[in-house]
């Protein structure tokens, strides 16, 4: 697994919780809130979406690691690699 790989599984998830989002254009290296209409329910729904289909934890004091696209991969690729 790549971090391309890890960035694809985030964007497929916010695909499926805002369909209606443009993510064509997302900047890895900037804020998901700051370039989606992404609310604090949506960030939610991609937390459990995590737990969910990749048996992925993330503690609420850890939410911060999931701000763009890049530090999601690189807070989720170890223990999507683990998992795998």
């Amino acid at each position: 697994m790549t971090k391309a790989d890890v960035q694809k599984i985030v964007l497929d998830i916010i695909a499926d919780i805002a369909p209606d989002e443009d993510l064509s254009q997302v900047k890895p290296d900037v804020r998901l809130r700051d370039q989606l209409e992404l609310d604090s329910m949506d960030f939610l729904d991609i937390v459990m979406e995590l737990r969910k289909q990749y048996s992925v934890h993330v503690p609420e004091d850890e939410y911060i690691h999931l701000a763009s696209l890049d530090s999601c991969a690189e807070y989720l690729l170890p223990k999507l690699a683990a998992k795998a």
